[in-house]
């Protein structure tokens, strides 16, 4: 009687632990069914979300002044995703809007929340960017050849239509639109040699891409006729040319951190001796000598544009976002240039604040430029160049190519640091050297690309290319 006692107590212990065993594997297995089921619905809803971005840029290609959907009301608007072998797979809930600086659509923002047929219970939210491709999205676009010296540290894609001799460090990609080119005594090859879209010393060879497709110089030149409209009668602030010789007059603008400029007429400039490869030897009008008040002015928030149909120096602190235009469509042989006269800073640097330089000639550090310098922002020289140009006030040279012992201490600069965008018509140089060491410009240069304005550009930045695409795409 013992034993059997024994052996029923045994059954009974064994059919409970193989219950508890069973219970929690069939536990297990429907848990994980049911975990596999709302990751198949996130999955439909994620897949959900994005049909309705898609939809809403095809909406946008056919109707591009249409945020309302075609229907004239608020969102958001529901678009139901359709399988055509199985029917309805989700919804997508599309909210958009636009962001609009003088009256003109900069870019369109749209939301999509997606939701599976099967189990609405777990959406999934997915945003983007609808915009052209800025040419903020690159550290430099060149549309010449160019030679990156050894002491560049270069952050961000950098481009250019023509040759590049790198020997400076790059930590992106590097593209030139031509498969070899003719590298010449300015750019360290002598004699005249055939080589590469690129070469050099640099170290991040890698990353260097060539030939790769050329962009058009032309296509994102501005509009300066239209800008200037803008800023006559949309909101903006113009400056008319100043009276007398433009060649030695503009405007200062003297930017404040608290969303104000203070604008100067000047009326009188030095002239100096200047280098460059594009003109040669000219006669520069690059430091203010007399100067006296206009006025400061609030940059108006919805159309932040500044147009000077003059010359124009720039300095101070941005705060929001700001694009400042120097052009003369009134007289056609007049191609004002912009002068980075000193620092220029953000007054926030989380992306709510950024500018934009346009000059239709060149954009130039002069002379008298800070031995230290720190810019920020996107510099566009249409026509000209972009750089400081050579000086010198050696010895070798003749006369009247020498600045003279007042400013010779300004001659060499130790370092530059850009922080945006260089878009330049013309060969760039910040750095002159002569036999193996610097002679003249920044003996130091750093330029990293500024990723946040990319994305959210000042008004009428150019753009490098005529497609809308998608920008700044994440889930939230």
């Amino acid at each position: 009687m013992n034993s059997r006692g024994i052996t029923v107590l045994l059954v009974i212990a064994f059919m409970g632990v193989f219950s508890l065993i069973l219970g929690s594997i069939s536990s297990y297995a429907l848990e994980q069914g049911r975990y596999g089921r709302v990751l198949y619905d996130r999955e439909q809803a994620l897949h959900s979300a994005e049909a309705g971005l898609e939809y809403y840029r095809w909406f946008l290609a056919h109707f591009p002044n249409d945020i309302q959907n075609g229907t004239g009301q608020p969102g958001p608007y529901t678009y139901e995703i359709d399988d055509p072998e199985g029917g309805l797979v989700g919804t997508a809930s599309i909210s958009v809007s636009r962001h609009d600086q003088c009256g003109v659509p900069q870019w369109i923002d749209i939301t999509s929340v997606g939701k599976s047929s099967l189990n609405p219970s777990f959406p999934r939210t997915v945003a983007a960017r609808y915009m052209r491709k800025s040419v903020a999205a690159y550290s430099y676009l060149l549309n010449s050849n160019v030679w990156a010296g050894s002491d560049r540290v270069i952050t961000g894609p950098y481009f250019s239509n023509g040759g590049i001799r790198m020997d400076g460090s790059n930590n992106s990609d590097v593209f030139s639109a031509v498969n070899t080119w003719s590298c010449d005594v300015t750019f360290g090859c002598s004699p005249t040699t055939n080589k590469p879209g690129i070469f050099g010393a640099g170290t991040g060879n890698a990353l260097w891409q060539y030939p790769v497709a050329s962009i058009d110089f032309a296509g994102i030149a501005a509009d300066f006729s239209t800008l200037k409209n803008y800023a006559l009668n949309a909101g903006g602030l113009y400056f008319a040319p100043a009276s007398g010789t433009q060649s030695q007059r503009g405007y200062h603008l003297i930017f404040n951190g608290d969303g104000t400029v203070t604008v100067k007429r000047v009326s009188a400039t030095y002239s100096f001796p200047s280098y460059s490869t594009q003109y040669g030897w000219v006669t520069e009008y690059g430091i203010i000598k007399t100067e006296s008040l206009v006025g400061t002015y609030t940059v108006p928030a919805n159309c932040s544009l500044i147009y000077v149909e003059d010359r124009v120096w720039v300095e101070g602190t941005i705060s929001g976002k700001v694009t400042v235009v120097a052009a003369d469509i009134v007289n056609s042989n007049s191609y004002p240039d912009a002068y980075l006269v000193n620092n220029i800073n953000y007054a926030t640097n989380d992306g709510t604040s950024g500018f934009t330089l346009v000059a239709e000639g060149n954009v130039r550090i002069p002379l008298n430029s800070p031995d230290t310098m720190t810019i920020h922002g996107i510099f566009v020289a249409q026509t000209g160049h972009y750089g400081r140009d050579f000086y010198t006030n050696d010895s070798s040279y003749p006369v009247n190519h020498r600045v003279g012992s007042t400013w010779a201490s300004y001659v060499i600069r130790t370092s530059l640091t850009t922080n945006g965008s260089v878009i330049s018509n013309g060969r760039t140089g910040t750095s002159w050297i002569c036999g193996s060491s610097v002679c003249s410009g920044y003996q130091t240069r750093t330029d990293a690309y500024d990723a946040l304005q990319a994305i959210s550009p000042p008004p009428f930045t150019p753009f490098s290319t005529t497609d809308y695409s998608f920008t700044n795409w994440r889930e939230e």
